[in-house]
């Protein structure tokens, strides 16, 4: 096992992804920035809906940034959620289109490849684009001055997201937001205090911004002193 494998279940979030390790259980119906990738930690395999209601069964799946899905509960998962910059999301891109992908040559795949690979970034995406991504996760930044900031109109940088992310920017922002309180929790601020962190009203907005995005709430997340609970 690489240096970076979680040995307990749990969530953690690191510059470019995030990783999951611990039991699949049945979740609601969410959309991600990132692409997901799921892999049966057991040997088994990972079952998830899409949103037209098609099961997917598979050793791995790639489920791409914003596609509707739900996880059933199965055995125990190892997922990364892979933020769509970097050179790994590249890799992804080749392997799935708009919908939920089995990939069963990702069975082995562990956090130190991910780790190494997210530190690249992507040879596929827009320049401009990545460069207004990076603003935005050093700050927030008002649309027209991003827009200008790359050299591009607001509704020029707007479809350039879309097209190229699947996604508008407002998503990416939920999404670093939800990283900022996520390092915060880890770093053994309160729940509230967190949710204060990343830009969320109250720690019920935290819970519930979470829960729609990743299918976990704020309870999966490891804090000093205390133990992982099982994500929902």
């Amino acid at each position: 096992m690489s240096q970076y494998d979680l040995t307990e279940p749990g969530f953690a979030v690191h510059e470019g992804y995030a990783v999951y390790r611990g039991p699949s259980v049945e979740g609601s119906s969410h959309g991600h920035a990132a692409f997901q990738v799921a892999v049966a930690a057991d040997r088994g395999e990972v079952a998830v809906v899409d949103g037209s209601g098609t099961l997917h069964r598979a050793v791995a799946l790639v489920v791409p940034p914003m596609a509707r899905h739900r996880m059933l509960a199965t055995g125990t998962l190892l997922t990364f959620f892979v933020e769509p910059h970097c050179a790994f999301a590249d890799r992804l891109r080749e392997h799935c289109g708009a919908g939920v992908t089995a990939v069963p040559e990702l069975r082995d795949l562990d956090e130190a490849e991910v780790h190494r690979a997210v530190a690249r970034p992507s040879g596929e995406l827009d320049p401009r684009l990545l460069a207004a991504m990076e603003t935005l996760a050093e700050r927030p930044v008002p649309m027209p001055e991003l827009a200008a900031g790359v050299g591009l109109s607001p509704q020029r940088l707007r479809a350039l997201a879309r097209q190229q992310l699947g996604m508008p920017l407002a998503r990416w922002r939920v999404w670093l937001r939800l990283r900022r309180a996520a390092e915060a929790l880890r770093a053994g601020r309160s729940p509230a205090d967190a949710a204060l962190v990343g830009g969320f009203a109250d720690q019920a907005h935290f819970t519930r911004q979470m829960r729609a995005m990743t299918g976990l709430t704020p309870s999966a997340l490891p804090r000093p002193g205390h133990q992982s609970r099982r994500a929902t």
